[in-house]
């Protein structure tokens, strides 16, 4: 059977749906050397091109759907590449054939904590779509005096730049003088969303960090820029929530050689992570030196 060009691009993991659609218009796509068109449907013999790049085409029987949490730092931006050389959420993340990771949303960055990466660009954009409204959670640590009035407000709401905004809940969770930890938790996206919300009452947030996605927790032995593939339950909660059909097959193993080699991988990562900070503060401190 024929698909939605849109849709067959979107499974490979080249982005969106609605990025598809805008690659097609701009004449990026072609199917058996004809530029194509939106509405194109291809069949699983078709020749399609990306940029003139032969693009692989397979059924959605053929592709397994993948997700990975991702322990963003401060400091990365989630693009794919950046003018300014600056790091991205992409750089550290494992290839993955015939197709490209999606990240679920985005992080400023300010911000570091849990994002989504998966091989299923429609799975991707169905979470990301305003009428899903998953639940988010942040650790937010003030600066400063907040006061109970203020509080109140924030879980009332308050008039944005983009329109009314609130958190669902706010609770103290500690700190020490005038720096407190909150867990916040909203089910919009919009961009620099909690930060706003705290400016608006005029507190300054001097970290922020996302624990939570739907059910999904923050690993908390996962170190900052490392990664960890998600079991095959926690992909299907999130093929559910964006009304897909379940997954049936994973990469990962549930037998105790794979689950031990899983915890090597962890261990892996731990290591890589802070050979890449001491080879960084390494070119630092020798840049300085020069410098001096």
């Amino acid at each position: 059977m024929s698909e939605k060009l849109q849709k067959v691009l979107a499974r490979a993991g080249h982005g969106s749906r609605r990025e598809m659609e805008a690659w097609i218009a701009a004449g990026r796509v072609s199917i058996d050397g004809e530029i194509a068109t939106i509405g194109d449907r291809v069949e699983s013999d078709a020749k399609v091109r990306l940029d003139g790049r032969l693009v692989s085409i397979k059924s959605a029987d053929e592709v397994i759907c993948r997700v990975l949490a991702y322990h963003k730092p401060e400091g990365e931006i989630c693009s794919r590449k950046d003018p300014e050389g600056r790091p991205t959420v992409f750089d550290r993340l494992p290839r993955v054939r015939d197709g490209r990771w999606v990240a679920v949303g985005r992080l400023d960055i300010n911000t570091s904590g849990l994002l989504l990466f998966t091989s299923d660009g429609e799975l991707a954009n169905k979470l990301m779509h305003p009428s899903n409204e998953v639940e988010r959670e942040y650790a937010v640590r003030t600066f400063g005096q907040v006061e109970d009035a203020s509080v109140q407000k924030l879980r009332t709401g308050v008039m944005l730049e983009d329109g009314p905004a609130k958190f669902d809940k706010v609770k103290p969770a500690g700190g020490e003088g005038i720096n407190q930890w909150w867990h916040v938790t909203l089910k919009e996206g919009r961009n620099r969303e909690v930060r706003r919300l705290w400016e608006s009452q005029e507190v300054q947030v001097s970290r922020l960090i996302r624990i939570r996605y739907g059910m999904i927790d923050l690993p908390k032995s996962l170190p900052r820029g490392g990664w960890i593939e998600l079991p095959m339950e926690q992909v299907n909660y999130l093929r559910r929530m964006a009304d897909l059909e379940p997954e049936t097959r994973s990469i990962i193993g549930t037998d105790k050689h794979s689950i031990a080699r899983t915890k090597i991988k962890s261990a892996k990562i731990r290591r890589e992570v802070r050979k890449q900070k001491t080879a960084k503060a390494t070119t630092r401190n020798k840049s300085a030196r020069q410098r001096g």
